[in-house]
């Protein structure tokens, strides 16, 4: 389960609500046409040879039951849930039968004939922050109150005594940052106030986000919160005056040399005082280095990488190889900041790494030749730089490009022409003094490769995987494909209860068994419904020399979007090599699914961050909407959306064997 982000169209229909169940619905906003109105689809979108049988499209009719009694389940929220939406959310359950009328907050919400439903609705009024639900059959009534909750913003009136969001004072405990940095100091405050920042003898306002330094005195017209107030002065003073105030200081103002730094809110005559947690000052003349670890406790070291990220806890972008020596630039919290060279830094986990003793000496890392080394399923290139460098792989296409951080590059005799056909040409470039790229030009389309170190030779080792033998009439003949049925841990649940751990399970079993028919080593990661970590399915994977990695999934979304209008079908890959694999898995699910095609995305994502193989995430369905769960009950629709799996990969195969990848 992934979470989609793409343009959303808030659609209420009727009683502010939006439905889109197909069959069911007595309103739904524009979707695909019914499958005998479809255009007919091109050989790669059907998934078949022209000659074949036409394939069904869609989804099955959801199973009705009527007359069972009334048993109301709502999956989410949950009661006291903290809702982090604006203005919307969705509800979503079950009420044990299809012929019951369903009402929410006095909202008629549509049943789906096996009883589930989501709904779309407004968001309660924080006054009254619950959902009244009623279901009805006859006779027969079921009601339920279910409360929620919203976060607590703490109002900081613009009269009375004087009030601050202490809470919200930055820069937090444990930050780091370098002598000459500037570093933002921010607080909520109320517009009438006046705020500054004192440290190291030096004050410096803070401003509010339209460039206001607060008046000190009543609320003016100009004032940012004053036009949002409305009534007499009383109402005006008890009113949420808060706005965030920020600067930005030099490092060395916060750092406590016997006077800490503080932060002066006033108005009038009161004022607060706060005082801002100290920062450790890093100075160039005291270099603080730290070994980066990993602490990952399966697999060998191909298998232990450590994420870097371009922010603190964000996307990760680079995998770099434990035992690497970094210059510690900064923290904050459970993040520290580390330079890969002189020119970019970025941001590990604060227990991925491990100080090393003061005085302890940056690693210079020249490199020395480019080696080519050939072996039957892969090519070494073979680099000594001395000391494990920072590194990234870029690949796609028939190129492979490796950045070398930290690096000067000091090649002596080395190849320009590649010693073997996989590897055609090697050009580098030094880009900046200690930053080398190098781009390998290759006879196939880039497929897989492994970063290693060889302690040895004292050497950085990027293994090139080349293409295994395809057989262009059974494409998947003698190759390894891994199947991964995804969760648990974690996963959504549909109204009725469907986990998705469960209902991708099966899926997985009927890909494996598919696969094998068509000559295929597959193997499924889980055996049983048992948790499985995310990083011991790439290892397995890896160890069994897997050619492909199919992640099956099922989808979601979070507070505060429609799912009415964000549902449908997607193929989500990390490394680019990986991407026309998710589009040919991509075409063979809309062929046979007829949803919204929500396309392939680069993602975030674990299970397919190990870079041997291509390897996808299929979001084939949205469990949370009541008839694809229905859909995904379905012994029959199940092995439709095994099927879609088994042909994209196998496309995918042939089209590489008959050189249509490029």
């Amino acid at each position: 389960m992934a979470n989609i982000r793409s343009p959303l169209l808030s659609v209420h229909c009727g009683l502010a609500l939006a439905t889109m169940a197909l069959g069911w619905t007595a309103c739904a906003p524009a979707g695909p046409p019914a499958p005998d109105a479809r255009p007919q689809p091109s050989e790669a979108r059907t998934g078949r040879r022209a000659s074949a049988a036409p394939l069904e499209v869609g989804l099955p009719p959801v199973p009705s039951v009527r007359g069972a009694p009334l048993a109301l389940t709502v999956r989410y929220p949950s009661d006291n849930q903290l809702l982090t939406s604006r203005d919307s959310n969705f509800v979503l359950g079950a009420v044990g039968s299809g012929d019951a009328t369903l009402r929410i907050n006095g909202e008629t919400v549509p049943v789906a004939p096996n009883g589930a439903f989501l709904a779309w609705l407004p968001n309660p009024s924080a006054d009254a922050p619950r959902y009244d639900i009623e279901v009805t059959r006859g006779a027969d009534t079921v009601k339920r109150t279910l409360r929620v909750r919203y976060a607590v913003r703490t109002p900081l009136p613009a009269g009375g005594p004087l009030r601050v969001d202490s809470a919200s004072l930055q820069p937090g405990r444990d930050t780091w940052a370098r002598a000459e940095e500037l570093v933002r100091v921010s607080l909520r405050a109320p517009a009438n106030a006046m705020v500054r920042v004192e440290g190291a003898g030096k004050t410096r306002g803070l401003r509010t986000a339209n460039g206001g330094s607060g008046n000190g005195g009543s609320l003016g017209s100009g004032s940012p919160a004053a036009g949002s107030l409305n009534g007499g002065s009383a109402t005006r003073e008890l009113a949420d005056a808060g706005v965030m105030w920020s600067t930005e200081v030099p490092a060395a103002w916060l750092a406590d040399s016997g006077a800490p730094a503080r932060v002066v809110i006033a108005r009038g005559s009161d004022s607060v005082t706060l005082r801002v947690p100290a920062l450790r000052v890093l100075h160039r003349d005291t270099r603080v280095l730290a070994q980066l670890r990993s602490n990952i406790t399966v697999g060998s070291d191909t298998d232990r990488v450590i994420a870097a990220r371009t922010n603190p806890g964000g996307t990760y972008k680079w995998l770099l190889l434990p035992g690497t020596v970094l210059e510690v630039t900064g923290r904050q919290g459970r993040n520290t900041r580390v330079a890969l060279d002189d020119a970019l830094d970025v941001w590990v986990d604060q227990a991925d790494l491990s100080l090393l003793p003061e005085g302890t000496v940056r690693p210079r890392r020249v490199s020395g030749g480019f080696r080519v080394s050939p072996a039957r399923e892969w090519v070494d290139m073979v680099i000594a730089t001395g000391e494990r460098p920072a590194h990234h792989v870029e690949a796609g296409g028939r190129e492979i490009t490796l950045t070398l951080y930290g690096v000067q590059a000091n090649p002596d005799i080395s190849p320009i022409f590649g010693t073997d056909s996989l590897i055609r040409r090697i050009s580098w470039e030094q880009v900046t003094s200690d930053r080398v790229r190098i781009t390998l030009t290759l006879s196939q389309p880039a497929f897989g490769w492994l970063s290693l170190w060889d302690e040895a030779r004292r050497a950085f080792v990027l293994r090139v995987r080349r293409l295994p033998d395809i057989n262009a009439a059974q494409p998947l003949k003698g190759l390894v494909i891994a199947v991964d049925p995804g969760h648990p841990p974690a996963g959504a649940t549909g109204p009725t209860g469907l986990y998705e751990g469960d209902a991708v399970f099966p899926v997985g079993m009927q890909l494996v068994e598919l696969l094998k028919a068509r000559g295929a080593n597959a193997f499924s990661t889980r055996s049983s419904l048992d948790p499985l970590g995310l990083t011991d399915r790439g290892v397995m994977s890896r160890r069994a020399n897997a050619h492909a990695f199919l992640s099956i999934h099922l989808n979601a979304l979070p507070d505060g979007v429609n799912p009415f209008t964000a549902n449908g079908t997607s193929t989500l890959f990390f490394h680019n090599a990986s991407e026309p694999l998710a589009r040919h898995v991509q075409d063979a699910l809309m062929a046979r699914f007829g949803l919204r095609d929500l396309g392939i995305h680069y993602q975030n994502l674990a299970v397919a961050r190990p870079t041997w193989y291509p390897s996808i995430l299929a979001e084939g369905l949205f469990l949370m909407l009541p008839e694809q769960e229905a859909a995904m009950r379905d012994p029959a629709f199940q092995r439709k959306y095994a099927e879609a799996l088994a042909f994209g990969v196998e496309q995918y195969f042939r089209d590489l064997a008959d050189g249509k990848i490029q």
